[in-house]
C-alpha cells in the first residue's frame, strides 16, 4: 500500500538532469596541477637515471661487484609509467 502510494507521487515528479562538464576555473586550475605533477615525474625520473649511472659509475672505479642493474630497471619502469600515465587514463576515460 505504501510503495503504491509512492509511485502515484513519484512519478509525476521530473529526475534531475545535472551538467556533466566541470566548470573551466576548475579545469584550468587542475590541468595546471597535473602539468607539474607530470613535469616533476619527468624531473625525477631524469634525476633517478642519472644518480643510478653515477653510482655505477664510482662502484666500478671501485672495483666493486655492481648490483644498480635492478635500481636502473625500478627507475626505467617509473619513467614508462609516469610517461604513459596521460595516455592511459585517457584511453580508460575518454
Amino acid at each position: 500500500m505504501i510503495v503504491q502510494l509512492a509511485q502515484r507521487y513519484l512519478v509525476h515528479l521530473a529526475a534531475p538532469d545535472p551538467d556533466a562538464k566541470a566548470p573551466k576555473e576548475l579545469t584550468d586550475k587542475v590541468d595546471t596541477v597535473l602539468g607539474v605533477v607530470a613535469w616533476a615525474g619527468t624531473a625525477a625520473g631524469v634525476a633517478g637515471v642519472l644518480i643510478t649511472g653515477a653510482m655505477m659509475a664510482i662502484s666500478m672505479r671501485r672495483g666493486e661487484g655492481s648490483e644498480h642493474m635492478g635500481r636502473l630497471g625500478m627507475v626505467l619502469g617509473g619513467c614508462v609509467l609516469v610517461a604513459t600515465a596521460g595516455p592511459l587514463v585517457n584511453f580508460v576515460f575518454a
